[in-house]
């Protein structure tokens, strides 16, 4: 019997034939008390067996390298100052010499802004004649997850949520406010973590797939809105972005995300930075503003908290900030600090983007009936919702516990649990960004079609719901082929689990106590749970998903 009739024999014992579900078009079946069979929706195929084949088979070569090559050596990544290369260093000079093109950016960002909310306030509450929904939720998250992979974290500089913000309560457009409407008060000691921003991402995800935000435009707008204040709220309260740093789902998302790309933003000359005593890159300038999140350029090794804004580069006396290109990855390797907040993030986000493709199941929704049966018609259905994701994301978090608890006594030195758990957590990220792109481009690839067609009639009007032969010809319009698709998919989760591996064994080097290195055999149970969850995810891939819209 070959690998593929395995597979094939596994998948056919979990799931009904042929069909699955979308983000929240099962939980919407359950939350209306909906009765329709899952044989009258619209299916989208997955990943095909042919391709998963050769990719389980990569994930096995992976797990079993993780294992057995030698600890690497102590090395510093290498990287590529931009402003130093000829031809590219000219133009990135001009583009960051002034606020104005970044002004221009943010201009055009907030006009798209405000179109999304005139939209979906005053536009057809059809979601898919909707720009508000459509442009959001197809495109614009799937777009701002795939410009990690190359511009790491430059949408938070240009995000339309602080820039209307900044422009409501410091009253100007690019320089440094007088604070007249602010009280600059220190953020209290509670929230100066990510524990807010990781509650307000497990919220999101619950109006998103539980009530169904995606499926009304005057909700999205609405919550758009509710982002826009919100930052303007902490803007006036607190001193800086806290409202950046400490709470938003998706600058955090993007932060975390960004230890993998192949971009950051640091000295040019370290030197320069170690003799400096004004430090303007921190404080800012009587026209420039200060790091909106607290970093000293010189003295800061992580992308994470870092906003992209350019402020530490106007306010440079010396000129020597600049972007520069490194090897992917190469900071969730070895640059990045681990704590504890942070390693929750890290898993919150490994749960959450899984949980986004359980919902996709029928299973899923057959969950959904049973436990709303077990609860009784007193009951609100949302709670058999909240009921199935708090499980989904308790059982990775509880599963990844007792895994660093196995890896702890595998150790050959000691060393404290928190530490060992917090540094274990970076090589999650791979795993939940691979899986994030993937399953954001079967979205944007199979439900963008006609996207241009929201674009010219924004506000829906004089349109009639999708018919059938609509929705037909929307599945089968697609933005690439299938084979180029299903490549991009496979080649994705291959990379995330090889990073992942890349990240352990560079992360266990030196990790234990006296300088031992958590290798060989002890790394096994972490290369077992990413290898696992990674199969998970492909399988996810697999299934056949319903038309979100």
């Amino acid at each position: 019997m070959s690998f593929a009739h395995v597979v094939h024999l596994v998948s056919s014992g979990l799931l009904l034939p042929t069909h699955g579900g979308s983000d929240n078009m099962a939980a919407d079946m359950v939350m209306n008390g909906d009765d329709m069979g899952m044989e009258n929706l619209m299916t989208l195929p997955g990943l095909p067996l042919e391709w998963s084949e050769w990719v389980f088979a990569a994930l096995v070569a992976i797990g079993i390298y993780a294992v057995f090559a030698k600890v690497p050596p102590s090395a510093s990544a290498r990287h590529l100052t931009l402003s130093r290369v000829p031809g590219v260093g000219s133009v990135m000079r001009a583009m960051t010499a002034g606020p104005w093109v970044l002004v221009g950016l943010k201009s055009i960002a907030v006009a798209v802004f405000a179109m999304v909310i005139a939209s979906g306030l005053w536009g057809t509450p059809l979601a898919e004649r909707s720009l508000a929904t459509t442009l959001t939720w197809t495109i614009w998250w799937t777009l701002v997850i795939i410009s990690v992979f190359f511009v790491g974290s430059a949408w938070c500089a240009v995000c339309p949520w602080y820039t209307l913000a900044g422009w409501l309560v410091k009253g100007r457009l690019w320089r440094r406010g007088k604070g007249r409407l602010r009280l600059n008060l220190k953020m209290p000691g509670l929230l100066r973590n990510v524990w807010p921003a990781l509650f307000m991402f497990i919220g999101l995800t619950w109006l998103e797939l539980g009530v169904g935000v995606t499926t009304s435009p005057v909700i999205t707008a609405a919550l758009a809105l509710v982002m826009v204040g919100l930052a303007s709220g902490f803007l006036v309260l607190f001193e800086r972005k806290g409202f950046c740093r400490y709470v938003c789902p998706v600058g955090r998302t993007i932060g975390f995300y960004s230890q993998l790309a192949p971009i950051e933003l640091r000295a040019v000359d370290s030197d320069v930075c170690n003799r400096c005593t004004t430090l303007e890159c921190y404080h800012g300038t009587p026209q420039i503003d200060p790091c909106p999140t607290h970093l000293t350029m010189g003295r800061f090794a992580q992308n994470t908290y870092c906003t992209s804004c350019g402020a530490c580069v106007q306010a440079c006396p010396y000129d020597n900030i600049s972007w520069r290109l490194r090897p992917m990855a190469a900071e969730a390797r070895i640059g990045a600090r681990p704590h504890w907040d942070e390693a929750w993030f890290m898993l919150g986000l490994l749960a959450l983007t899984s949980f986004h493709g359980v919902t996709m199941l029928p299973l899923w929704h057959q969950s959904m009936e049973v436990i709303s049966g077990v609860l009784g018609k007193s009951v609100p259905q949302l709670a058999a919702f909240s009921i199935g994701m708090i499980v989904c994301l308790v059982v990775p978090a509880l599963v990844f516990a007792v895994v660093v608890a196995v890896t702890l006594k595998l150790a050959a030195g000691p060393i404290a649990y928190r530490k060992l758990f917090a540094s274990l957590a970076f090589a999650m990220l791979p795993v939940a960004f691979a899986y994030h792109l993937a399953h954001n481009l079967d979205h944007l690839v199979r439900e963008s079609a006609g996207f241009w067609h929201v674009v010219v009639n924004p506000f829906g009007i004089g349109m009639e719901p999708m018919t059938l032969a609509e929705r037909h010809a929307h599945m089968a319009n697609l933005l690439l082929p299938e084979p180029v698709l299903f490549t991009f998919q496979a080649l994705l989760m291959v990379w995330g689990f090889w990073v992942a591996a890349q990240i352990l064994r560079h992360r266990g080097r030196g990790l234990l106590t006296e300088g031992r290195d958590l290798a060989g055999w002890g790394v096994v149970p972490m290369v077992l749970f990413a290898g696992g969850v990674t199969a998970f995810n492909t399988w996810l891939l697999m299934q056949d998903m319903i038309m979100r819209m």
